[in-house]
């Protein structure tokens, strides 16, 4: 039997009704590029597990800003990589550490670009995790380590950053740092809070990327999310809401669409997402084998996050995405 052809499907086979019926769209103004700045170099620095991507000193970031600028993206996400290193993370809230005279470079450079500073320990500590040690191990002392956020916090603040994003997903840091922001007059700086965070083993390339895979050890399971919990994401998420978070994150991104759904149904507040290492470079290597055409899949992957209701998306190749946005639609 044969049947006629359907509206639906004629709209399907034209390219600029396809476009003008999307339900959904994507610009590169809603992804944030991830910057790597590291203390120690005078050049960019291949990073071998992330296709693409490189540690940068300050001379090359001068480059990728305006590189990044030009293609349409408008906000990125720092990590510091010290050439000092403690137990305490104590370099990290240096007025003239790494992350400091990034924040203050850009924003003398283009100062329209939002700057998204990684509040966190493990790129600063000798033994790479997120919190400073406690007496019984693996547990952190959780005062010192949220003081030390905040001080982390007050010297991005001090430099000018945009948005204070702390990552370690400790108990009571939101409060901790907008309480710490606000008595100190920054309370016009925004935090965006890695509200559920999940213990999960695609954050590998990122720790060499970060200058912590050498020394990391162990696990975080003890303080992030279990990849079991779906109904204690969102009450995290809602935690984070009452102590003052301006935007929510959960990562990693794919594996992960049903938290970002449930987050988008149960707050206003704006939702982010982030593409993690694993999943970048899991998309880099099944492209290599050919399983795929790497600027095809990613474009899927990244409207999968706009499905799921994701405002915006932290991802490695925020700089391409209007490169193949247009040929992919049409």
């Amino acid at each position: 039997m044969s049947y006629p052809q359907t509206r639906m499907q004629r709209y399907r086979q034209n390219p600029t009704l396809r476009t003008l019926f999307a339900e959904h769209t994507l610009r590169p103004e809603c992804c944030i590029q991830p910057l790597f700045i590291h203390e120690g170099l005078t050049e960019a620095r291949d990073i071998g597990s992330l296709p693409g991507m490189v540690q940068h000193s300050l001379s090359s970031l001068r480059l990728e800003i305006d590189m990044l600028w030009l293609a349409g993206v408008r906000a990125v996400i720092l990590f510091g990589i010290p050439l000092t290193k403690d137990a305490t993370a104590s370099t990290a809230s240096d007025e003239n550490g790494i992350l400091q005279k990034a924040i203050r470079q850009i924003k003398t450079q283009r100062p329209e670009m939002t700057v998204i500073a990684d509040c966190c320990l493990c790129e600063y500590t000798t033994h790479g995790h997120c919190g400073i040690p406690g007496p019984k191990a693996p547990l952190f002392d959780h005062d010192a380590t949220l003081a030390q956020l905040s001080e982390i916090a007050l010297s991005y603040a001090a430099a000018g950053v945009d948005i204070v994003a702390p990552s370690g997903m400790m108990d009571g840091m939101i409060q901790s740092l907008r309480s710490s922001l606000d008595q100190h007059g920054f309370s016009d700086i925004l935090l965006m809070s890695y509200a559920v965070k999940y213990a999960s083993a695609f954050y590998g390339p990122f720790r060499h990327a970060a200058g912590s895979g050498d020394v990391f050890s162990g696990n975080r399971r003890h303080h992030q999310m279990a990849y079991t919990q779906r109904k204690e994401a969102l009450r995290e998420a809602q935690l984070d809401v009452q102590e003052g978070a301006d935007i929510l994150m959960i990562k990693p991104g794919m594996p992960y669409l049903d938290i970002v759904a449930d987050v988008r149904r149960e707050t206003t507040l704006p939702v982010a997402v982030y593409q993690v290492s694993g999943e970048y470079a899991m998309l880099h290597a099944a492209a290599k084998a050919g399983v795929f055409t790497y600027e095809e899949a990613m474009l899927e992957s990244l409207m999968a996050f706009v499905r799921a209701g994701a405002n915006w998306i932290i991802t490695y190749d925020a700089k391409r995405v209007r490169d193949f946005i247009t040929p992919m639609l049409g």
